[in-house]
């Protein structure tokens, strides 16, 4: 206890919480800096390690897909140029051949799934969208009801006041 009373009292590290009271003005940043620094584990910095190695792989590879993309277009442009007469209709032929490809497979399967759901509605498996399609029926069939009744009355020689606005 003597030996700490010999040091002078500024070189003394006082613990956290008392330099807390003693009001030193990093004390506090200290005791929540100590508070919440930790220790990474061993399996953390291997994943560290793994995303620093992999991220330097990585971006090696950037590096060598980019010089190779302006070499080769340094290279080819020549070609490309000197060819170009026979690569638009080329390419216009196979983005059309494409593209009607796709369409008519699209619009196959459109139809072979349209095809399904009717006939498993028809069967009354009662498909996926099958209450939606009763409401949108029941309402048709009501307008339908509505304007028969209504021309109905019309052309039978009712009250011709129908065709008036409410408020006129």
């Amino acid at each position: 206890m003597a030996d700490l009373q010999s040091i002078p009292a500024q070189n003394q590290r006082l613990p956290p919480r008392a330099m807390i009271a003693s009001g030193v003005p990093a004390a506090s940043f200290l005791r929540r800096f100590q508070d919440h620094a930790y220790a990474p584990n061993s399996s953390q910095l291997f994943g560290f390690f793994t995303l620093v190695v992999s991220g330097g792989i990585l971006l090696f590879l950037t590096g060598l897909t980019l010089t190779a993309t302006i070499l080769g277009l340094i290279f080819f442009t020549p070609l490309i140029l000197i060819s170009s007469p026979l690569w638009i209709p080329i390419g216009t032929v196979l983005f059309i051949a494409i593209a009607g490809l796709l369409s008519v497979c699209t619009f196959g399967i459109a139809v072979i799934l349209t095809l399904s759901w009717l006939y498993r509605y028809y069967r009354g498996f009662h498909p996926p969208g099958s209450d939606r399609f009763d409401y949108a029926r029941s309402r048709i069939v009501d307008t339908a009801n509505h304007v028969k009744d209504y021309a109905g009355g019309y052309l039978h020689g009712g009250n011709k006041v129908k065709d008036a606005a409410p408020g006129a």
